[in-house]
């Protein structure tokens, strides 16, 4: 495995060399908007407070539209999630088995947002230090690490099946042994079992009695099957998540020390003979991420700009041309982000945006390539409230 892994990252490699090498400007100017590829280096912060912020007119924004999309999102506050949310998570689900909560909650903060346009900030309201639950925004932090683990050939590919690193009888029966990591990254899996005392069955959302599916031919969004995601590239990294992901991409994207990505209490393992905690991939029984909208944002501009961040590039393009790749029986999901192919999620957004989303898109991270546009709204009332939010944003930039 670690020989096919070397050749397999040897070629990614020199293909990207070649790309950038013969093709060069040609090919950046043929590229759709959206495309990674087309991507090119843009302003990007320093660290803590060093963030420039430009007045709207300079950067081409209509400041009387932008200042309404401020106020819009400030009077929308959720009415779905309550001061604390760990009340929201008991009362969600109750009646279904083995909705303990196991992880950390945290009462939450107000409406908060943060709008860049170029990489600089032109708008920011609420308390954007505030460190708050994040749920299934969490997924697409998750997506970006297994990119790191594909980007260095610890997966050789996408396509291998998962029980050829995982060899711990995670993936050992008939049903679960043909999953791949593809599978995994596009919810499609159907993995049967139980991770940290949650059986699958805890999440099927399309029907506890339904009947299982071939992998790769049915489509459900289901944590337990994300948490297994996590645990698998944990096997992979044989290191913590979280301290892969700070020293890979939020210390050189000069994110806070405050932010923390959590497990449960019943996700301790034991990998080449240390302690370590498996992290949750969302909020639903706990954990996952508590970080700041300020460190949203950061994570947003890098993937605004397909994995580079300044003159470092942290996470190939390659990767983020994969992970916003819409599903073939899924259309607006791609590697744990959402996408908004026929612009069906978010109307007033382009077709190529993508999201981060979190608790009935209470919490959003918005990317568009088209306008050089991120937004992060935090506790603002769902979808409906969120559209408009983005429509005044983007009809400030026109």
């Amino acid at each position: 495995m670690e020989e096919n892994a070397s050749v397999a990252k040897m070629k990614r490699d020199r293909w990207r060399r070649w790309t950038f090498a013969v093709l060069g400007g040609a090919l950046l100017g043929s590229c759709r908007p959206s495309d990674p590829r087309s991507v090119l280096p843009g302003y990007v912060p320093g660290p803590g407070d060093a963030w420039e912020r430009r007045d709207p007119e300079e950067m081409g924004m209509d400041p009387l539209l932008l200042r309404a999309a401020v106020e819009y999102a400030l009077a929308h506050e959720t009415t779905e999630i309550p001061s604390d949310p760990g009340e929201y998570l008991r009362t969600r689900f109750a009646g279904i088995p083995h909705q303990e909560i196991v992880g950390p909650t945290k009462e939450r903060g107000g409406v908060n947002g943060i709008v860049l346009k170029g990489g600089y900030i032109v708008a920011e309201f609420g308390d954007t230090d505030r460190e708050d639950m994040t749920f299934s925004v969490t997924k697409s932090y998750l997506s970006t690490v297994a990119g790191l683990a594909w980007d260095d050939g610890l997966i050789a590919d996408l396509d291998d099946r998962i029980g050829e690193y995982v060899t711990d009888g995670t993936f050992s029966t008939e049903h679960d042994a043909p999953i791949t990591w593809h599978h995994l990254l596009q919810q499609t899996s159907e993995w049967e079992g139980t991770l940290w005392g949650k059986p699958d069955l805890a999440d099927r959302r399309e029907g506890i009695d339904r009947e299982l599916h071939a992998p790769g031919t049915f489509w459900e969004y289901n944590d337990v099957r994300v948490n297994l995601m996590a645990y698998s590239l944990l096997h992979v990294f044989r290191r913590p998540l979280p301290e892969v992901l700070k020293e890979r991409i939020m210390d050189p994207i000069g994110a806070s020390d405050e932010w923390r990505w959590h497990g449960y209490e019943t996700s301790w393992t034991e990998i080449g003979g240390e302690r370590m905690q498996s992290v949750s991939g969302g909020g639903h029984w706990g954990g996952g991420f508590i970080i700041d909208t300020r460190d949203h944002a950061r994570f947003g501009l890098l993937a605004l700009r397909a994995g580079q961040w300044g003159g470092e590039r942290l996470v190939s393009a390659e990767w983020f041309d994969r992970a916003t790749t819409p599903a073939a029986i899924k259309k607006d999901y791609g590697y744990m982000w959402w996408l908004n192919t026929d612009r069906e999620l978010f109307p007033a957004a382009p077709a190529t945006a993508f999201f981060a989303l979190g608790a009935g898109s209470t919490s959003v991270i918005f990317v568009d390539r088209e306008h050089d546009v991120v937004t992060v709204t935090r506790w603002v009332d769902g979808g409906e409230h969120v559209d408009e939010f983005i429509r005044l944003v983007l009809e400030a930039v026109k």
